[in-house]
């Protein structure tokens, strides 16, 4: 046996028994080998060799850096993970700055954040199989309106950076846009101010920083102003003239308020705010180094239409039933495009939903419990501050201190708290910011005391008599003096009441869970999400402390581990897409998208080409495309799309040319919108090129192209990569998302930085989002995901989803026509089924056969878009075939269905179809007086009894739930419901 044919075998038969591929791609080899049978076809190689255009394939092997070229057991990789995780030296932050320690409840933990039930769940516009999830929103909607005292809340923002930023928007938009001018305080957090600056310049707005009450209002320019409440530095101050003086100029009062100080101040509705924005990540949500959290917004009801993200609004199902749904859907980006509100598509609902549960578990006594214990153990410390002989503000404080030191530097400080294992705030060269949380305790003020005690022999001397801190703790008034105190109530609905003992909350949860249906059920076959397996070693380093209990702005000698992981997963994406460096700032795709035109855009002012504004966009990219470039300050030029569904590429030479000397950029996706390879994206890009444009590349389609071609190559300057879709980052049934950008070398001087720990280019643009990294903690979940897979397993997982794509088509194409395909019959990993010939001959229509997949225990796939009347499919590497014929399977039983009433044997209104879905209540009623059986109502197929998914109600009236829009727990209707 030849040295090479030894190395095999030892590779082959000696590597672990737990590698992920075979986990994570459905499909065995004999189960590839038979859905290539079926496309007719000998190897996976001939199938890409005929779906992806030859001048595309990369012209070598995927090489990832740092893996060896070798399979890694699963176990391996989370030993290896586990100590890049204890790189990361933990200390006890106290830097306040919009995040701080919190105890995530146990219960929550396990059931909602380590729950795939939870996790796995898609956005809920299929509002039926999504009762659970919108019961949980309503539920932190509630929480949010009750605690700002506004009448209106969405159901979270990304950050409260980016929440600013939208409130800023709607600002401009309430002032019909005749107003430019937009005030912020300088007490506000200096990454909110930073990333509201990066907003309001692309807008052409004028953002003013300075001190709050010396705002000109002389002019009539200024459409809203900004205060932090409590200020960065903690200082609790009455803005109630402020906001009298705002209203006076016919402007609105913006407030970025700490959610838990709202517990025992007075809530910014009540002293003039007309938008309340923030995080809620003290709720019961781990700092993870800057992220996921969940923000917040509120404001008046009169406001509805300019707010961004979605609303959960109480609407009602065909029989009256009280029903949840997502309200005023028309404003999503998909139907508004260039009209949007604003580009958000992903939101943070996995953690809204732990939020929200946070406000159940504890209630409002449990609340004003914790928030009291953090306002006393500040009150402590800052007394002690004070008789130290150091100087504290004279305004209330809540949980931050503010101490200017005497005598004493804020680095010596530092240095000695840091040996005490803290982290505090150095916000001048002689001042520190002491902010206590959940976790602190008397034990740590004394720590803290004893290191300013340490600092300096002056303060030694006057420690003689300092009383001890729990003498000290005695003597002290806690009251807040007025008018800062809340008075009013919160929190009175009897959710927060009821569940407060730990079976309750927990069957709580669980019976919301079950009213939901997720990956947990069946396969989700969603064309442009991509709702591919999570694996539980992917999740599992998500809440390990290293990972999860990190400040965002500690150290960066402290975060030696979250170096380490940024590094590997920076140049794995590099090389994944041919390009040159690597931004994790985005949080979102849709940020993703805003990140890399505003790089763009940068590189043309730089160049002295502030004319390069038009972006030229495909009628058939994503809906998010042209509310991003909108916010990027480009203006939209449409590309036609020929009867294929590829871009007109005649057209697209023709409008590039025409507007050569202002154009900015195109912004195409690929894969197209439409599932489909277009074999013309190299000159499309030249085309971009020659006229002096950049081409942004949409990367939501990147589960297509991963090892074999790669947007660098073929002539993508910038492109964004939905680490929640392509690399296994789960949808947590809205949210969390990333959307890091990868750039070209000539854009990557331009990457975003951050006003508090720098990076980025050389010549960075401003903060995109409130932490340098973003949703850091969740990136430990992409790193699994590409070293488990490795060079061949990311390979193959392409070549499979290509397959499973390609297999559902040739089974499904005698019973649906397919809309589009490429040059040889082939499709890329989706494809898009033509239901509209159906319904003008039957009268059933897309959301009927949506609604019909219920009763077969399916999620529908995309409905009407990116064509109205049909359902885009996206079947994923990771189902196997079993899973993908039950699909299959189910579409052929519907269609036999469709049939039967355009034959005249099922009646055209009173069908299967036409009053799907039957809950369990509708099917075992009394009186049952439809023309078909309860069987085939609720038992359509026979693996049906095995497992059966029931929705809690029929199908919602989305017009009425428009029409009352409701917003809250309590209802025109007793909210338990009936």
């Amino acid at each position: 046996m030849s040295q090479s044919s030894v190395s095999d075998w030892v590779v082959r038969d000696l590597a672990s028994s737990d590698t992920l591929a075979p986990r994570h791609i459905g499909p065995d080899d004999a189960q590839i080998a038979s859905m290539l049978e079926r496309l007719g076809l000998s190897s996976l190689d001939v199938l890409i060799d005929e779906t992806v255009p030859p001048d595309l394939r990369v012209a070598k092997p995927l090489s990832l850096d740092g893996l060896g070229g070798r399979s890694w057991g699963q176990g391996e990789l989370l030993a290896r993970l586990r100590g890049v995780s204890q790189r990361n030296d933990v200390k006890r932050s106290l830097i306040g700055m919009g995040y701080g320690a919190c105890l995530v409840p146990p219960v929550i933990q396990r059931n909602i954040l380590e729950n795939p039930g939870w996790y796995t769940a898609y956005t809920p516009y299929q509002a039926e199989i999504s009762q659970g999830r919108l019961e949980a929103l309503l539920i932190y909607q509630t929480m949010v309106v009750d605690l700002t005292g506004l009448s209106l809340a969405n159901s979270s923002l990304l950050d409260e950076a980016t929440a600013a930023a939208e409130a800023m928007s709607m600002c401009a938009a309430i002032a019909r846009g005749k107003k430019k001018a937009f005030s912020v305080s300088e007490a506000c957090h200096p990454q909110t101010i930073a990333v509201v600056q990066t907003r309001g310049e692309a807008m052409g707005m004028d953002v003013r920083v300075g001190a709050h009450d010396s705002i000109d209002f002389g002019g009539d320019d200024i459409c809203g102003v900004l205060v932090q409440y409590p200020t960065s530095d903690g200082r609790v101050l009455a803005y109630d003239d402020l906001a009298a003086n705002v209203h006076d100029v016919g402007a609105q009062m913006v407030v970025a308020a700490d959610f838990l100080s709202l517990v025992a101040l007075r809530p910014p509705g009540e002293f003039g705010a007309d938008i309340a924005i923030g995080s809620t990540q003290r709720f019961g949500v781990p700092m993870g180094f800057g992220g996921p959290h969940a923000a917040f917004l509120a404001t008046h009801d009169r406001h509805k239409r300019h707010m961004p993200g979605r609303i959960i609004g109480v609407s009602r199902d065909t029989e009256g039933h009280r029903a949840f749904r997502m309200a005023m859907q028309t404003r999503e980006q998909h139907i508004r495009r260039e009209r949007a509100t604003s580009n958000i598509c992903t939101a943070q609902v996995l953690l809204a939903v732990m939020a929200g549960f946070y406000a159940v578990h504890h209630g409002p006594e449990g609340l004003r419990r914790i928030a009291t214990r953090v306002h006393k153990l500040a009150r402590i410390f800052a007394a002690a501050a004070e008789q130290l002989g150091h100087s504290v503000p004279d305004e209330p404080v809540f949980d931050t201190v503010r101490v200017r030191l005497r005598g004493l530097c804020a680095a010596d400080v530092q240095r000695e708290v840091r040996q005490r294992g803290f982290n505090v705030r150095e916000l001048e060269t002689s001042t520190v910011c002491v902010a206590f949380d959940e976790c602190s305790t008397l034990e740590e003020v004394d720590a803290l005391v004893g290191a300013l005690v340490a600092s300096s022999a002056a303060s030694s001397t006057a420690a003689a008599g300092l009383p001890s801190v729990v003498e000290l703790a005695t003597r002290l008034s806690y009251e807040l003096a007025a008018p800062h105190a809340r008075r009013s109530g919160f929190l009175e609905h009897e959710a927060f009441h009821a569940y407060h003992a730990e079976h309750e909350l927990l069957r709580y949860i669980h019976r919301l869970q079950a009213r939901d249906l997720s990956l947990t059920t069946s396969m989700i076959s969603l064309g442009s999400c991509t709702m591919k397996l999570n694996a539980t070693s992917e999740m599992l380093p998500v809440t390990w402390p290293g990972f999860s209990e990190m400040h965002p702005f500690a150290p960066r000698e402290q975060a030696a581990g979250y170096a380490e992981l940024l590094r590997d997963l920076e140049l794995w994406l590099a090389e994944i897409t041919g390009l040159h460096a690597v931004s994790m700032q985005p949080n979102a795709g849709s940020q993703g998208e805003y990140a890399g035109l505003m790089v763009i855009r940068a590189y043309h002012l730089d160049r002295g080409d502030a004319q390069r504004d038009v972006c030229l966009i495909p009628v058939s990219a994503h809906g998010t495309n042209p509310a991003s470039a909108i916010m990027a300050g480009m203006k939209l030029v449409k590309v036609a799309c020929d009867e294929r569904g590829n871009i007109d590429v005649g057209d697209l030479r023709e409008q590039a040319i025409r507007h050569a000397a202002k154009l900015g950029a195109l912004m195409v996706t690929y894969p197209s919108t439409h599932g489909v390879f277009e074999a013309a994206i190299r000159e499309i890009c030249t085309i971009i090129h020659a006229n002096g444009g950049q081409v942004y590349l949409d990367g939501a389609n990147m589960n297509a192209q991963v090892g074999l071609c790669r947007p660098g190559d073929y002539g993508a300057d910038v492109c964004h990569l939905n680490l929640h879709k392509t690399f296994a980052i789960p949808h947590g049934g809205g949210g969390p998302g990333m959307g890091p950008i990868a750039v070209a070398p000539h854009l990557a001087p331009y990457l975003p930085g951050h006003p508090v720990v720098g990076g980025g280019g050389e010549k960075a643009i401003g903060a995109i989002a409130a932490a340098p990294f973003s949703s850091a903690s969740i990136l430990p979940i992409s790193w699994m995901y590409i070293a488990g897979l490795g060079d061949r397993g990311l390979v193959r997982s392409t070549e499979v989803a290509i397959l499973s794509a390609n297999y559902m088509v040739k089974r499904l194409e005698s019973y649906y026509p397919i809309l589009y395909r490429g040059e040889h019959g082939r499709v890329a990993h989706e494809f898009i089924l033509d239901l509209r010939a159906m319904t003008a001959s039957s009268g059933i229509e897309a959301e009927d056969v949506a609604k019909r997949l219920i009763d077969f225990g399916f999620h529908a796939p995309t409905m009407s878009f990116p064509v109205a009347g049909t359902l885009m499919i996206e079947p994923t590497e990771s189902e196997s075939k079993r899973e993908i014929d039950r699909f299959c399977d189910t579409l052929i039983a519907i269609h036999e269905e469709i049939m039967s009433v355009e034959r005249g044997d099922m009646d055209r209104e009173d069908n299967p179809l036409k009053n799907a879905p039957h809950p369990a209540h509708v099917v075992a009623a009394e009186r049952w007086d439809h023309p078909y059986s309860r069987q085939d109502a609720a038992y359509p197929a026979s693996w049906l009894r095995d497992h059966k998914y029931w929705p809690p109600v029929t199908r919602v009236d989305n017009v009425w739930g428009d029409r009352h829009l409701h917003a809250v727990l309590g209802t025109v209707e007793d909210d338990r419901g009936k």
